[in-house]
């Protein structure tokens, strides 16, 4: 085979493997590990903020009942009002009682001369026996005679006393200052007694306002040093008050009482606390929005909310590891929070909780972690980049 043979094949064999070469595509880049926010857990004090409904009760409530029997003959009050005090509500015939008075009166000025009249004759017979004027059975006669009228005189103090009561009675008073209620009875109607309520009065200065935790609140709150002092009675524990029309009342009330049992029916316990009111914002049976303020848990870890995932009834949280790579972390949560919630359990200090990204990662995976905008912004996905997973379910959503 000649020389220019063999250089011509050579040269066919390398064209072709030349072109072959450059046939082959390059090799694909992997992705860059994707961009999540997070949080780090830092223990901080944090104020819990405590909601419950609540109802109006006035501070005191009477019954307004008549001490005697008869005609009403007048009712110079007007239902609903204001009355103080010592305020005329009802009049009753006084025609009975006042005879009844004068009676008893008469019977006490008789009691009282016999009185004086036995009084008379032991002073003037105790001389005489000195002298033997006299036998000493007769001085003891007259003796007894004093005491006898003067256990007379008080017997008919006594009914002198009973009678003016009763006359007394016949002006119905209020006994406190409040709103009066709707007359039971009106005028020319009998009354029988103290059996009839004739009307009510509640004092609204000052208020009650009554709200009723579950026993397991109370017990974690008892649990907590610093939120149990201050839910006591007298505590430091603020109490405000959002009236029916959303707005909030402008002043706090205190609790007073807490009361010491559990209702059976309804596993909640009572507490109690006073507001001023002498503007009367506060009516009784109102239903209102009782928030608490001034509880404060110490070292105490919370994320945002939506870095809470749930799937099965677990809830649990993405924490990055040293060397970006994710894993699951089972949490307990707690006291929610404006947008945050308290993690009772299952995150440490320093812990690097996934809060946005979440549809881009997956147990394992290398992310790329990025503090979270203090706006709370969440972190854009790169363009073209490919989740890493299936999006979880936020926190109170179920898989």
């Amino acid at each position: 085979m000649s020389p220019s043979c063999v250089l011509t094949r050579v040269s066919i064999a390398v064209i072709a493997a030349s072109g072959l070469t450059g046939c082959k595509k390059p090799a694909p880049r992997m992705p860059p590990p994707p961009p999540v926010s997070i949080v780090t857990a830092e223990p901080h004090q944090v104020a819990l903020p405590v909601e419950f409904m609540g109802t109006v009760e006035a501070s005191r409530s009477v019954e307004v009942r008549s001490q005697v029997t008869g005609v009403i003959m007048a009712r110079p009050y007007e239902e609903g009002s204001m009355v103080h005090a010592g305020d005329v509500l009802f009049r009753i015939d006084t025609t009975e009682y006042a005879a009844a008075y004068r009676s008893a009166l008469g019977r006490l000025a008789d009691a009282q001369a016999r009185q004086a009249n036995a009084l008379l004759n032991v002073n003037r017979l105790r001389p005489l026996l000195a002298d033997s004027a006299v036998a000493r059975r007769d001085v003891e006669d007259a003796e007894a005679e004093l005491a006898r009228a003067s256990a007379t005189v008080e017997d008919a103090r006594g009914a002198v006393d009973q009678a003016k009561k009763n006359y007394d009675e016949t002006t119905v008073r209020a006994e406190l200052t409040g709103r009066v209620g709707r007359a039971n009875f009106v005028v020319g109607d009998r009354v029988t007694g103290s059996s009839d309520v004739l009307t009510t009065i509640d004092a609204y200065d000052p208020a009650y306002v009554t709200f009723r935790p579950s026993a397991q609140q109370v017990e974690g709150w008892k649990r907590v040093r610093d939120i149990a002092r201050a839910l006591m009675p007298g505590g430091t524990a603020r109490v405000q008050v959002s009236l029916p029309d959303g707005s909030v009342l402008p002043r706090t009330g205190r609790i007073e009482f807490v009361d010491p049992a559990v209702d059976p029916a309804t596993g909640t316990q009572a507490y109690r606390a006073t507001f001023d009111n002498a503007d009367r914002a506060l009516v009784p049976g109102q239903f209102v929005r009782v928030r608490l303020l001034g509880l404060v848990r110490d070292s105490t870890i919370t994320v945002p909310e939506r870095a809470v995932l749930e799937s099965l009834g677990r809830q649990y949280v993405y924490v990055v590891l040293p060397g970006d790579s994710v894993v699951t972390r089972d949490v307990v949560t707690g006291d929610l929070l404006e947008g945050s919630v308290t993690i009772a359990h299952g995150l440490a200090a320093g812990d690097r909780v996934v809060v946005d990204g979440l549809q881009k990662i997956r147990p394992g995976a290398r992310v790329t972690p990025q503090p979270l905008d203090s706006t709370g912004t969440a972190v854009a996905a790169p363009a073209g980049a490919p989740p890493g997973g299936a999006a979880p379910a936020s926190r109170g959503a179920r898989q």
